[in-house]
């Protein structure tokens, strides 16, 4: 398939500023940092559809109590990682958490509260006491984005451009970011600015079984990728445990904070099994509990999380999206247990990022999913997620505001394929199939060749080119870690590394191996 070429007289746009790729929480944090300088931000949907931080229901992870600290959050989120997080940036992710949610409170998010007016907090699984702050039980990530939605667009600095959908980033002569080729109402059009910042999400949406917005599909880090730009650990993608099976694209989702407040995890017996695979039982890290659910369905015993009245009093009114998502599908919480699996939840790799979210490409900053800021590590704590986005997607947005850059010839880029419809659909199954919960050199190495044999007949479509660093990734990661669990190499080294690569890196390597 021929790529395209954007016209020699496409429109050109010139922003003397920031412009932020991506209207999740990440995205919009950055525009609001980016003040008092002209802010231009491109989503290729309206704000708050298509976008996983609306979706997200726990919460928002903070030492917001007076029984906990930073240094306590630190401590849990690093436990999580498996070895491989950053300690400095964990330290101002908790440091700065506090203030992030009090902010986001400020600007109205509806944080559920106690009758002395502090914060209600949930317990998750992994956390050594409850801190995730809350709203309506597991309306979170809504509530949160409403609230940062219609901030944005009363900021006088922030210009909106909703249906642009970006396709390749511009770059000069010098390898220098300077904006991006993005389309809009079928056409392309060059928008140029001395600082980008990428906020474009995650993969979910490259497997079959996702609680993200199925068009996610790690476009964003691909064309960063494409561009020369660094991707660290791309091998660790966390599935959520407890999506709900209704055959459903994307699969609603039951929020870990079920568990938190009592709901177990039975076989279609109705015997509990957590116990078998982890002392924690229930609140055991996400990584152990997708694969005990993961066994216990290939077992043939089914998976099942009981959140009945004897086990969570009013499951209708504490947990509203839970409760709603499962009737829809036939499912009375109150009276049956909720069918679940494990589901593509979150991307701890990413484009590599330093503390103020530069990348490894000047003048392109990351923030949110997409990026790798050194706070997840192999396994994400459960609700650092938003927590992340707000804090890092500040710091990005105030290092772009200051960013600036000399005149130089911009290189005019092409636009990359489409992958055809029936393509992705193959790609989401084999995804799912080989570079799941539980993999082998036998899968992946079955997957890059199926992933090589689609870029020679599309072209080097963005959802390819992320799928290739994913299984790229796995392959050479010889020992199970975090989130990355190999049936073929089950123990962990006893030093953990990162994964560091570029485009430049899987061609030689590709090359070599041929």
């Amino acid at each position: 398939m021929a790529l395209l070429s954007a016209p020699a007289r496409a429109e050109r746009v010139d922003l003397d500023g920031v412009l932020v790729i991506g209207a999740g929480l990440a995205g919009l944090c950055a525009a609001l940092a980016a003040a008092p300088r002209q802010t231009m931000v491109v989503n290729p949907v309206p704000l708050g559809e298509g976008c996983a931080s609306a979706w997200a229901q726990g919460g928002m992870a903070a030492a917001l109590s007076s029984d906990d600290n930073p240094d306590l959050h630190a401590a849990d989120t690093c436990a999580a990682g498996a070895g491989l997080c950053e300690a400095e940036a964990v330290r101002i992710l908790t440091s700065e958490g506090p203030d992030a949610v009090r902010a986001l409170a400020a600007l109205g998010a509806p944080f559920d509260r106690r009758d002395d007016g502090s914060f209600a907090q949930s317990l998750e699984a992994a956390h050594s006491r409850p801190r995730v702050a809350r709203v309506g039980g597991d309306g979170a990530g809504r509530a949160i984005m409403t609230a940062v939605i219609a901030a944005a667009r009363k900021a006088e600095h922030v210009q909106i451009r909703e249906g642009v959908r970006a396709r390749a980033l511009l770059t000069d002569v010098l390898g220098r970011v300077r904006g991006v080729l993005a389309e809009a109402d079928g056409s392309l059009v060059e928008i140029h600015a001395p600082a980008v910042v990428l906020a474009s999400g995650g993969i979910g949406g490259l497997y079959a079984v996702t609680t993200d917005p199925a068009a996610v599909r790690g476009e964003g880090l691909a064309m960063a990728a494409a561009a020369g730009a660094e991707i660290v650990d791309p091998e660790f993608v966390q599935f959520h445990p407890t999506a709900i099976d209704l055959g459903l694209d994307p699969a609603p989702l039951a929020t870990e904070a079920l568990r938190g407040e009592g709901a177990r995890l039975i076989d279609a017996a109705g015997v509990p099994f957590m116990s078998r695979y982890h002392p924690a039982a229930e609140l055991a890290p996400r990584d152990v509990v997708a694969r005990a659910i993961e066994s216990e369905r290939r077992a043939g015993r089914g998976a099942f999380l009981d959140a009945r009245p004897s086990l969570i009093p009013d499951v209708a009114h504490e947990f509203p999206a839970v409760f709603a998502a499962c009737m829809s599908g036939g499912v009375d919480p109150r009276r049956q247990p909720i069918p679940v699996l494990p589901a593509v939840h979150y991307h701890m790799g990413g484009v590599a990022t330093d503390l103020t979210g530069a990348t490894t490409l000047p003048g392109l900053f990351a923030a949110g999913e997409c990026a790798s800021t050194g706070v997840h590590g192999a396994n994400r704590l459960a609700s650092n997620s938003l927590l992340e986005a707000a804090v890092f997607g500040a710091r990005a947005g105030r290092a772009a505001r200051d960013a600036l850059a000399m005149s130089c010839r911009t290189l005019t880029p092409f636009a990359p394929p489409d992958l055809p419809e029936q393509t992705l659909r193959e790609l989401r199954q084999r995804m799912s199939r080989d570079a799941g919960v539980v993999r082998d050199a036998t899968g992946l190495t079955r997957l890059l060749a199926w992933i090589f044999g689609a870029e020679a007949v599309c072209g080097p479509a963005l959802p390819l080119t992320t799928a290739r660093l994913v299984a790229e990734g796995a392959l050479a990661r010889r020992e199970s870690r975090g989130a990355h669990f190999r049936a073929d190499h089950p123990v962990a080294f006893a030093d953990a590394e990162h994964t560091r690569r570029t485009l430049r890196d899987t061609a030689e390597r590709r090359r070599y191996a041929a």
